[in-house]
């Protein structure tokens, strides 16, 4: 058993009304905790160092504020055994999450790999015809972690899956999606009847795919209830993540490399042709988004959090604009970042650890260091300053300091 050190875990609460605030900038332990190989949960498999109390005191020190920390449970669970979480499994995630705990940070776990089509031993499926098991086998999931982590405080919040539907990139289907909703109702209700802070913590729950048209576009996402909790205000989260647009920040096969008005002046420079401009979501689409988010839901007292976003590093494959590539990223980013805090919504990085082509990692989990300085001051400036333009004005001071 790897867990050992007991750390102090305190009676923190956070209103809603701070919980933004007090989450600030987030970042993701990516292809970690959710790593695995054949169906098995193993953190080092996809290539990245062991999780670690210095990667962690790393990333706080750039001035993240919110560990986000997918969780993949696949053939740790004994579906012979009333499915039974491999207790050394819990001990490792707990001791991840307490790697945050001693730098005061929040950490939010979830189901992750689980709901995925595309990996072996995935079960959380919402079009699977077993749906009487799989929604079994999720709450007895859930409340093996609820119960586990039932002392820890309010720093500590629980996501009720990831990108979760039917594995086709089409308009969702209303049987699917009910199914999607039940395992949130299920999540919530589950978590709840544990007792201890669980009646009280923040919970996340997300829709078809964790999209935000799909969840907020009337395509049949029902926000959960939730009757057993304690507080005196509602402790529900909205989880939703943004890569939009695709072209842009995820798909490799294009050469689309420039975003947004930065982008634009780039080629009207003449450093780059039109064509590897991305021709949709620039800053009217993003703003239009959160400002949607913020109406339907931060308006009404449910806080949201984008879970995911950020873009590839092209730079490596363009090689002759590099710093041109880098300085476009950090706009990016730095507004998704700023525009995510001016409408009260907490933006979480999503970093895999790979530093090179098509890459998102900001660190060196080796040497614990940044790699993408520019980028990490774009998006922590953006929410301390709530500025979208944060990206803009950490190379201007670059140049002119």
């Amino acid at each position: 058993m790897r867990y050992m050190e007991k750390v102090t875990l305190g009676k923190y609460t956070v209103s809603a009304a701070d919980l933004a605030k007090e989450m600030g900038a987030g970042w993701n332990y990516g292809n970690t905790l959710e790593a695995n190989m054949g169906g098995t949960p193993a953190e080092t498999v996809w290539g990245n160092p062991a999780a670690s109390q210095e990667m962690v005191d790393t990333v706080a020190e750039a001035g993240f504020r919110t560990v986000r920390i997918p969780v993949s449970f696949l053939s740790m669970i004994d579906d012979e055994c009333g499915y039974k979480i491999n207790e050394e499994w819990l001990d490792r995630i707990a001791e991840v999450v307490d790697y945050c705990y001693k730098r005061g940070m929040f950490a939010i776990i979830n189901i992750h790999g689980d709901g995925y089509h595309t990996i072996t031993g995935g079960w959380l499926l919402c079009d699977s015809s077993r749906q009487e098991y799989i929604k079994e086998k999720y709450a007895a999931v859930w409340r093996q972690i609820a119960e586990r982590f039932r002392e820890h405080d309010e720093h500590l919040i629980f996501e009720s899956m990831n990108e979760v539907f039917d594995g086709i990139y089409h308009t969702p289907v209303a049987e699917y999606y009910e199914n999607i909703n039940d395992y949130n109702q299920i999540f919530v209700d589950t978590v709840r009847n544990t007792g201890g802070n669980n009646t009280h913590r923040w919970l996340m729950a997300a829709g078809w795919n964790t999209d935000i048209n799909y969840t907020c576009g009337g395509y049949g996402f029902r926000f959960p209830s939730d009757r057993f909790n304690t507080a005196d205000e509602g402790r529900l989260i909205l989880s939703v993540h943004c890569y939009d647009p695709w072209d842009y920040c995820g798909e490799e096969e294009k050469t689309i490399f420039l975003w947004g008005e930065k982008g634009q002046e780039i080629v009207d420079l003449g450093s780059a042709d039109s064509q590897n401009k991305a021709d949709w979501g620039d800053e009217a689409h993003i703003r239009a988004q959160f400002a949607m988010l913020k109406e339907r839901y931060v308006d009404k007292g449910i806080p949201v959090v984008i879970g995911e976003f950020g873009c590839i590093d092209r730079a490596h494959t363009e090689s002759e604009i590099p710093d041109i590539i880098t300085e476009n990223r950090a706009y990016y980013d730095g507004f998704i970042a700023g525009t995510a805090a001016l409408n009260g919504i907490v933006p979480v990085y999503w970093d895999n650890g790979f530093n090179g082509a098509f890459g998102l990692a900001l660190f060196d989990r080796r040497l614990l260091k940044q790699t993408q300085p520019e980028i990490i001051d774009a998006i922590i400036l953006g929410v301390k300053n709530k500025d979208p333009m944060s990206g803009r004005s950490v190379f201007t001071q670059r140049i002119t300091g």
